[in-house]
């Protein structure tokens, strides 16, 4: 066979044909149209904010597929064919410049959304996603019903629950700062109660907790902790604001628990997939430290000093 111009292009045109079967046509005849156990109808407004994140780009930056590679980022639920089902175009995402969005409903309450879409930086202060206040509040609204979506029938259980603290949360507040101080202590385990920093308070922990405050905390709880930070006018209750805190027993256990888990039903999130022990329990020193004006750290009931600890009172013989 005689390598002609029409031998070469009959053989290019046949072997791009075969790729578009075998990549095209073979996927969609063998896809599965069958709905997932956690799917299901979005609502009218569910739809309009998905045409607004089509519309401005966010599949760019935020996928929405978590594969069993992908446990890091958090995801409790390996996507599903049966989970985009009705979905045109499938978002799934090529990019993870921003989190993951698969199971993103009821991750946190819908004025941290607003907040957020206003100015990322407000909940995230070293975002580089770009603010989206120039939507106005009506389509950040309806953007924010659409990432509660996701998740479906999952992510309406965890929008029941946000509901469900959001009220108890608003009530403690709305009574004042002893009854909200109080309501917060209480919702921690009382064995975290009674649990003190372990770390030792030294200079160089407080400057790696003053470091973590500011990239994580400052958006809501402001530069003195008084919960006046940018975020501040979406949220609502409000961020903690830690000086009502001072002359209470608040152990470091206390502080460590609610900024591992959060506190469901306020826009205060969960860190314990982003910040390791450490990290944290450095970060709610510096917090104690500077706002509360206490601090357990290093007190009784102890354990054995982890190895790189300063010691203080143990010298060597």
């Amino acid at each position: 066979m005689k390598m002609t111009l029409t031998a070469i292009v009959a053989g290019a045109l046949s072997i791009l044909a075969l790729i578009i079967f075998i990549m095209v046509f073979l996927p969609y005849a063998q896809q599965d149209t069958t709905p997932s156990n956690i799917w299901r109808d979005r609502t009218q407004v569910e739809a309009a904010g998905r045409k607004i994140y089509i519309a401005n780009g966010c599949v760019y930056c935020h996928s929405q597929s978590i594969r069993a590679i992908d446990w890091g980022f958090g995801g409790e639920r390996i996507a599903q064919a049966g989970d985009y089902v009705g979905d045109e175009p499938i978002l799934l995402g090529s990019a993870r410049t921003g989190v993951d969005l698969s199971q993103e409903g009821g991750e946190h309450p819908d004025d941290w959304h607003v907040a957020h879409f206003v100015n990322p930086r407000y909940t995230r202060p070293s975002s580089i996603m770009p603010p989206f206040k120039w939507l106005g509040i009506k389509e950040i609204l309806t953007l924010t019903q659409y990432v509660q979506s996701l998740g479906f029938k999952q992510a309406d259980i965890r929008m029941k629950r946000q509901r469900h603290w959001k009220r108890q949360a608003i009530e403690a507040y709305e009574a004042g700062p002893d009854v909200n101080a109080r309501w917060l202590a209480e919702q921690v385990p009382e064995g975290w109660r009674n649990i003190p920093n372990p770390y030792p308070t030294t200079p160089a922990g407080l400057q790696r907790g003053h470091k973590i405050y500011q990239e994580f905390c400052l958006g809501c709880h402001g530069p003195i902790g008084d919960g006046m930070g940018p975020a501040q006018p979406w949220i609502y209750p409000p961020p903690l604001n830690f000086t009502i805190l001072k002359g209470r027993e608040i152990s470091g256990g206390i502080i460590y628990y609610q900024l591992m888990n959060g506190i469901t039903g306020t826009a205060m999130p969960y860190f314990k997939r982003e910040l390791e022990s450490q990290k944290i329990w450095e970060v709610g020193d510096y917090v104690a430290v500077y706002f509360i004006n206490q601090s357990d750290a290093n007190t009784d009931p102890r354990g054995i000093d982890a190895a790189w600890e300063p010691y203080l009172e143990f010298e060597p013989e």
